[in-house]
């Protein structure tokens, strides 16, 4: 696997939140921008880190119950990994923050801004869960194999061997056998999306990028569109020939969409 990015000096850190290990990374200089990962958990840094550190102060932490943050034994729902993370944000005392998500990371990020949204700047949604299709279904990630599904994230599937291998290598497997085991706790049912979620971003006065790859067969372009119907001051962007994982796939794309 060779998403991995050595180009960027980076620290890797922990620091103890509501009595959870919470591990995370961080690099770069500038303004403030967490980035909150898909629920097949973090790769570590990544190229599209090293881009983002050329403008900000880039805090990557590995969501609680994933990777080698601790696991919250009592969290059933997302919201309850939201609650969290703006506790991470507290006790790091961050503000004026520019919070992005993926996928699942996208859904934890639109949660915070309900009721965090005082300490944001600019809320970033990448291919977001988090909301019910009208049209089309989010892709059920239990009932498939799940290298089958992190290759439907790409919209060219040379992209995906270029990064993960013919095969893929033992901590990988690892890595999304563990998360998935966390997403199941946490997005069973309903799965992937929340009914109280739409009604709360109605008061979010946060600037809010919404960023969907034209080829997006994860989570469909209709959640993009009920989000930006819901956020007052939000704007959707639908980017040509890439898929769900845009992180990967286009990291030079994504960087020049946000700026």
């Amino acid at each position: 696997m060779t998403a991995k990015s050595e180009t960027t000096s980076y620290t890797d850190n922990t620091i103890e939140v509501a009595g959870l290990s919470v591990r995370y990374l961080q690099g770069g200089d500038g303004p403030t921008i967490v980035v909150l990962h898909h629920s097949t958990g973090s790769l570590g840094w990544l190229p599209f880190y090293d881009l983002l550190a050329e403008n900000y102060t880039v805090l990557v932490p590995d969501l609680p119950g994933y990777g080698q943050s601790e696991r919250p034994a009592w969290a059933r729902e997302p919201r309850d990994i939201a609650l969290i993370l703006s506790a991470f944000i507290l006790k790091m005392d961050l503000s004026n923050i520019h919070l992005i998500g993926f996928g699942l990371g996208g859904f934890l990020a639109a949660e915070i801004a309900t009721f965090g949204h005082e300490r944001l700047d600019r809320l970033i949604l990448v291919g977001a869960a988090g909301v019910k299709p009208k049209e089309g279904e989010i892709v059920d990630q239990m009932l498939i194999d799940f290298y089958e599904y992190v290759q439907a994230g790409f919209s060219d599937l040379n992209k995906y061997t270029e990064i993960f291998g013919e095969e893929l290598d033992q901590a990988t497997k690892e890595l999304w056998d563990y998360s998935r085991e966390m997403t199941a706790r946490i997005s069973w049912a309903p799965y992937m999306f929340s009914r109280r979620l739409l009604p709360l971003l109605s008061e979010v006065d946060t600037p809010t990028l919404l960023l969907w790859g034209e080829d997006d067969r994860i989570v469909p372009l209709d959640c993009g569109k009920q989000y930006e119907q819901a956020i007052p001051n939000s704007t959707l962007k639908v980017l040509k020939n890439a898929g769900h994982l845009i992180e990967l796939e286009d990291p030079q794309l994504l960087f020049e969409e946000i700026g």
